[in-house]
């Protein structure tokens, strides 16, 4: 594999290299950057708390930006008095959440909820916990002697979706699903359930049906199981609201960010609790701790970002221009025999490429069509997100596309028109 081109400076959407090439992030780095390359706002934030207080263990010490962090991000967060814990990033974020849910059962004395439920083709996280309760068989391939304690559900996957009424009710039929397993293993041993509300990096912006989300919480509630809503990819504007369970108004138990929480600035993530797991858990402590969490220079970059989000309105222009995107794609890619979906919500859209679009038969693996793709794509100055395996596990290729919430009109036209144009290329190399 070559070696990549070095960046040397970034604005707005625009990434240039040492050699003076301009390339469009239509990926948002790992789809990460919504408020934009080149905020300078965020860096004098950064360097203002470095120069005042930079780092402080959280064990020892809090800090105003930390406190004026929770308290100014709380009104968005779509939980009943929310409680946030700083960490360095989304795995750490998955980690801290999984011990969460734990810690609450033990001090209301159930120490039998140990069993963590995860969905099929999910992505949570690459360090050991938190690949043990994803889904992404690749990942997962050199590890699995030391995975496996995880119960796992049927992804939501409406493209593929094997369910017999499909599309009627296919979220009620999940929630089912999801109940019985509960049953099967005594509801009385399961402490959480943890999903994206929007596929992201596995599934590539695959969308559940309208009735899947609040079914999903109204089993979980009824059996005493916290929801654990994965919003690391989804959450900060990337769907069009503030959060991806926001698009179905459901709260979750516990939620964990990072990417977007401070637009790759700093690396931070969190793990927020509701007002009542915080309570329970706080009667009887939480055994958990990292050296850079509750981080105060992450704080002020999340404050920046945040203050950003807000003023800017980002938000708001994540579904306007995602609507945009979306439709730009269809138009551009729907004669194409190769592209079997294209899907997503705000600035998270997916592209599925398949060999045969009547029956959505994908490429084998063996002919690398993502990379191909990205390839030819960046050779045109673009970047995208890739996505493999989201068929079967191995084969199934797509893209995400997860821009800046900056971007302009025309950058979305530039952005879908080089999108189409990379995949003739692709196409064109397959047929030789």
């Amino acid at each position: 594999m070559p070696d990549p081109p070095r960046a040397k400076s970034a604005e707005g959407v625009w990434v240039v290299d040492d050699a003076g090439r301009r390339y469009l992030d239509a990926a948002g780095g790992a789809i990460v950057v919504n408020v934009g390359h080149g905020r300078t706002e965020v860096a004098t934030a950064i360097a203002e708390q470095s120069a005042s207080v930079g780092y402080v263990h959280p064990t020892a010490f809090t800090t105003d930006v930390l406190e004026q962090y929770a308290e100014d991000l709380a009104p968005f967060l779509p939980m009943r008095d929310p409680r946030v814990y700083p960490v360095s990033g989304g795995s750490e974020a998955v980690e801290t959440a999984l011990k969460l849910a734990r810690s609450f059962h033990l001090s209301r004395g159930e120490s039998e909820r140990h069993k963590i439920v995860a969905r099929g083709a999910s992505y949570h996280g690459n360090s050991r916990g938190a690949l043990d309760v994803s889904g992404r068989a690749s990942l997962r391939a050199p590890y699995e002697v030391w995975l496996g304690q995880t119960l796992r559900t049927e992804p939501v996957y409406e493209y593929r979706c094997p369910l017999p009424g499909h599309p009627v009710a296919c979220g009620l039929a999940h929630a089912a699903a999801l109940e019985e397993l509960f049953e099967r293993e005594d509801p009385a041993t399961i402490a959480a359930f943890i999903a994206e509300p929007i596929g992201g990096a596995t599934l590539a912006g695959a969308v559940p049906p309208d009735d899947y989300w609040p079914a999903i919480v109204d089993v979980c509630r009824r059996h005493g199981v916290l929801v654990i809503a994965d919003e690391v990819m989804t959450g900060f504007g990337r769907t069009g609201t503030w959060f991806g369970v926001d698009h179905w108004a459901v709260q979750p138990d516990i939620l964990v960010a990072g990417k977007g929480t401070a637009s790759g600035y700093w690396p931070l993530g969190l793990c927020v609790a509701s007002g009542s797991v915080f309570d329970s858990v706080s009667k009887t402590g939480f055994v958990h701790g990292f050296t850079y969490s509750h981080h105060p220079v992450g704080a002020a970059a999340g404050r920046a970002v945040l203050g950003l989000l807000v003023a800017e309105n980002l938000i708001e222009a994540s579904a306007v221009r995602g609507l945009q995107l979306l439709e730009a794609l269809r138009l551009r890619l729907s004669d194409s025999p190769y592209v079997g979906d294209v899907r997503g919500s705000g600035l998270l859209v997916g592209i599925e490429f398949v060999k045969d679009r009547e029956r959505r038969e994908p490429f084998d693996r063996s002919a690398r069509f993502t990379e191909r793709l990205t390839a030819a794509a960046k050779d045109l100055g673009l970047l995208l997100y890739p996505s493999t395996g989201c068929a079967d596990g191995r084969n199934g290729d797509a893209v995400l596309l997860g821009p800046p919430f900056v971007i302009s009109a025309e950058e979305v036209e530039m952005a879908a028109d080089r999108t189409a144009l990379a995949l003739e290329r692709t196409v064109e190399q397959l047929d030789r």
